[in-house]
């Protein structure tokens, strides 16, 4: 019941923001126009009113809504999978990662194609030198684990300052921090299909192996007690996670605070059970996101970076979740 009412909330919200904007369209005319593009043609639509809605906002639209999605969704796989609430999508390092590849790619003038394709090639690199890391210092410790996870991403962030450093001051290093900071303004339709089936496999996995990440939860001897191959399903799940993360920040740059704070609400909504948190997850960061960005490209005339919006709105409303939450330990 509580899934069907966020994903009613959600379609309600996606239709009311193809309106909202510069050019504001009604509630009611923009689904007069999806209805009449679908099936009645004969519904007079203006050119300016179709580049708006399916050329600019709508893509843009959907691209919020599938990374939004996908970020909550893998700050609540990751926080069940390392059984700690303040665990988040980018503890990997995969995020640095693909950061990295990102300037690398504007530094030598690559195109979109080269941007996409160095941020998810580095993103998936951060999460081999994880993997390697860990079997080197303490293979099958979920603590070490982590740990090899900070130290990838402030190994990458590092390569980010550096790159950073050496690039050109009146061209490059002002496109690499914009970019770095987070946006959607470049969304089109050729971007959201590069990244759609990364996004959409891996988070249609996810949901797929959510009972597990149940069993996961408990703990690694529960788990395999249960029958669970620990080891081979929590790398997997990393690999999908990494996935989904690096695929957004190819096409929008860093979004923080997503996956970190959304999990906390689903829990809080719907309970710990993971079956049914992960969807609450998923339906909740995608509208998130989208009122996020909402306010990003109309609060003022120039467009504000996504990234110093999540953070302003995301640690207050972090810190009301956790107190909400202690209270309602508190009471048990």
């Amino acid at each position: 019941m509580t899934i069907g009412v966020l994903l009613v909330i959600l379609a309600f919200a996606a239709i009311a923001s193809l309106g909202i904007g510069r050019y504001d369209i009604s509630f009611g005319r923009v689904v007069e126009i999806l209805v009449g593009r679908l099936n009645s043609p004969h519904v007079p639509i203006t050119p300016t009113e179709a580049n708006v809605v399916f050329t600019i906002r709508m893509p843009r639209i959907l691209l919020t809504l599938l990374a939004g999605s996908g970020l909550a969704l893998s700050g609540a796989t990751m926080q069940g999978l390392f059984r700690n609430p303040l665990v988040g999508p980018q503890v990997m390092g995969v995020s640095s990662g693909a950061a990295f590849g990102g300037v690398l790619a504007i530094l030598f003038d690559l195109t979109r194609y080269g941007l996409l394709g160095s941020s998810f090639v580095f993103g998936l690199s951060a999460l081999v030198l994880v993997y390697v890391l860990n079997g080197v210092v303490a293979r099958r410790n979920v603590l070490a684990l982590v740990l090899a996870g900070v130290i990838v991403s402030g190994f990458f962030a590092a390569l980010v300052s550096l790159v950073q450093y050496l690039a050109d001051t009146e061209d490059k290093l002002p496109a690499m921090v914009f970019w770095l900071l987070g946006s959607f303004a470049t969304a089109n339709w050729e971007k959201l299909f590069l990244v759609a089936a990364p996004m959409l496999i891996g988070s249609l996995v996810l949901l797929g192996l959510r009972w597990r990440i149940n069993l996961l939860s408990l703990g690694d001897e529960d788990a395999r007690a249960l029958g669970v191959e620990v080891e081979p399903l929590r790398w997997a799940i990393l690999i999908l996670v990494s996935c989904i993360v690096a695929a957004q920040v190819a096409v929008s740059g860093i979004v923080g605070w997503v996956g970190l704070v959304v999990p906390h609400m689903a829990r809080m909504l719907v309970g710990p059970d993971h079956r049914v948190m992960m969807p609450a997850s998923l339906i909740i960061g995608a509208l998130y996101l989208l009122a996020i960005d909402t306010v990003a490209r109309t609060a003022t005339s120039s467009e504000i970076p996504l990234g110093i919006l999540t953070a302003l709105i995301g640690t207050p409303v972090f810190a009301f979740v956790l107190r909400q939450t202690q209270r309602g330990t508190r009471g048990l």
